[in-house]
């Protein structure tokens, strides 16, 4: 028996078409907004000819309650997939599980209306998700035949667009009851999705923000999202977060057929391997390493866009906050202590999101911070490390750094981003293995050279620092310059002593590490002493070990090269024979 995807509109022919290979085009994903009645959902009905409000009392209330979806199939293949959200201000939770993961925005404003309440405050959390592509339509063309009152309109959806960052999106006029200006929005949102597919960076392996689950009868688990970054195929083992269990993927569905992978989109996943009960909206499913189940991230910050009669500050350390993150929303309390107030030379400034418990998150996740009484917008911004240093390692955060780190998020460069992050931990796990920052290692090898130069003129006559010795001194250096744990550490002090060995600066002699200006080997006053000590051993009765060593100047490294070398031999702790005596 055969399981459907649970959004409306799977029968859709022309989109199901797509689905025939196997292999469905990839996909763009764009988010309605607006205020409750201003007929977003009529529009979408228009559009792709689905009727988004996929619930009973939806469709008898004519009243969008939760998230639903529709797509729309173009020419060449690809699909623009619609996420419709509601309205009305009670719903604004629902509104943000769908705008947190969309490209692009489409926002509604009926002509007989104007822009409303829910206009505003829909507009300021796109500005705060970072929504930079989308266009605006003023629907119900037909109330407003006035040519007068439609260049009125249009000015003032521009004004409001100026100020956010959705400023210079396209304003269109249309009906969704006579069909005024509908072909034009297709061909319009067609040219949306391809500058939001130019743009789209989602590294890090696929990734899948869960906002719907729900059980099928002899089948098993199904979890739907809109899927980033990478195709999912059907056996492919997902990481499930923040649980932190794997997952097998049993079957694949877009739009309502069934696919050997998903490229992008919406999609819906059959699972197995996990209790359906352990996966909630707002989870994730992941095959990169680049997500992490945490409860405390490092972000960049904004405040909300000039739109309402308030000031646009941005989130004050202290501020007890509700963030919505991909379909998530968490409480979050805001920290920027004196390490942490650091403005950024783009106008966002750096803060610590404590979180009331782990969610998954990125580094270039977008998100929304809301006062939670009175529900209003208090910012938004972007996730630049979503598993901050700690201890010792908060020390390196310095504006620099900062700057480097979101610098580097906002390209969307995975290189950069790690070579800035790495820069502002001093270290950094990765597959079981430390990579340091430039500064730490070469700290680390200064130190390994010191350490041995130091044994050299306390112990003139050794021959060398035992190198177990080396090893739990660096890495003592190492705990006390970036954040490590002991096992780590000692990763990082092998790894340090071994390259210092490589490049010629120490040279190791058995379990002893030398300088290299030194010669191999014993001092000759050591040897001449060990002489000596053989001398005075050979004897049928003769001293104590110790009291020989004394008298001959032998140190306990020409003691223990005798023994070694089976010049003496030594029965208990003081007491010994010249080998050929005994």
């Amino acid at each position: 028996m055969a399981w459907r995807t649970p959004w409306p509109g799977r029968s859709h022919r022309r989109a199901n078409r797509v689905a025939e290979s196997g292999r469905p085009a990839p996909s763009v994903v764009v988010g309605t907004a607006g205020h409750i009645d201003h007929g977003k959902t009529t529009l979408l009905r228009a559009l792709t000819g689905i009727d988004a409000d996929r619930l009973p009392e939806e469709r008898r209330r004519g009243m969008t309650i939760e998230v639903g979806y529709a797509h729309l199939a173009r020419a060449d293949g690809r699909v623009v997939d619609f996420v419709d959200v509601p309205g009305h201000d009670r719903l604004v939770g629902n509104m943000l599980v769908g705008a947190g993961e969309i490209d692009a925005a489409l926002l509604v404003v009926a002509a007989d209306d104007g822009p409303h309440a829910q206009t505003l405050e829909h507009l300021e959390l796109l500005d705060a998700l970072g929504i930079e592509i989308g266009l605006a339509v003023i629907t119900k063309a037909d109330l407003a035949v006035d040519e007068d009152r439609r260049a009125e309109l249009t000015a003032a959806v521009e004004t409001l667009l100026a100020r956010t960052s959705l400023a210079g999106s396209p304003v269109l006029v249309a009906s969704a009851q006579t069909g005024e200006g509908i072909e034009a929005l297709r061909m319009a949102v067609g040219a949306l999705a391809d500058r939001a597919a130019a743009r789209a960076r989602h590294p890090g392996g696929a990734r899948l923000a869960v906002d719907r689950v729900f059980a099928v009868k002899g089948r098993g688990t199904v979890v739907t999202g809109s899927l980033r970054g990478g195709p999912i195929a059907t056996g492919a083992t997902l990481r499930l977060l923040p649980a932190g269990v794997d997952v097998r993927v049993r079957e694949v569905q877009v739009r309502g057929s069934v696919v050997d992978s998903a490229a992008g989109g919406r999609t819906a996943l059959l699972l197995g391997g996990v209790d359906g009960a352990k996966i909630a909206r707002g989870a994730v499913l992941a095959s990169g390493a680049g997500v992490a189940a945490t409860s405390r991230v490092l972000v960049a910050t904004r405040g909300p866009a000039a739109l309402a009669r308030r000031p646009a500050t941005g989130p004050a350390d202290r501020d007890n906050l509700r963030l919505h993150l991909g379909t998530d929303q968490v409480d979050a309390l805001v920290v920027r202590g004196p390490r942490e107030a650091i403005d950024l030379p783009d106008g966002s400034s750096l803060a610590i999101l404590r979180l009331s418990r782990p969610i998954p998150a990125a580094a270039g996740d977008r998100f929304a911070l809301r006062h939670p009484s009175p529900g209003s917008t208090a910012g938004g911004g972007v996730v630049l490390d979503a598993l901050p240093p700690r201890g010792i390692s908060r020390r390196r955060l310095d504006a620099t750094r900062a700057a480097a780190l979101a610098a580097a998020v906002r390209d969307g460069d995975p290189d950069a981003s790690m070579a800035a992050r790495l820069d502002l931990h001093g270290a950094v796990e990765v597959a079981g293995t430390v990579r340091l920052a430039p500064d730490v290692e070469a700290a680390l090898h200064d130190v390994a050279i010191a350490l041995v130069a130091a044994h050299h003129v306390t112990e003139a006559a050794s021959p060398g620092l035992p190198l177990p010795t080396l090893r739990a001194e660096l890495a003592r250096a190492a705990r006390r310059r970036v954040t490590l744990g002991r096992a780590l550490a000692d990763l990082v002090a092998r790894a340090v002593v071994d390259r210092a060995l490589t490049d010629g600066a120490l040279v190791r002699d058995g379990d002893r590490v030398r300088d290299a200006s030194r010669p191999a080997g014993l001092p000759p006053d050591t040897l001449e002493a060990m002489d000596r000590l053989e001398a005075t051993l050979s004897v049928p009765a003769p001293p104590a070990l110790a009291q020989a060593a004394r008298a001959a100047g032998c140190p306990p490294d020409g003691v223990r090269a005798l023994e070694a070398t089976g010049r003496i031999v030594r029965l208990e702790d003081d007491l010994a024979w010249a080998a050929t005596t005994y």
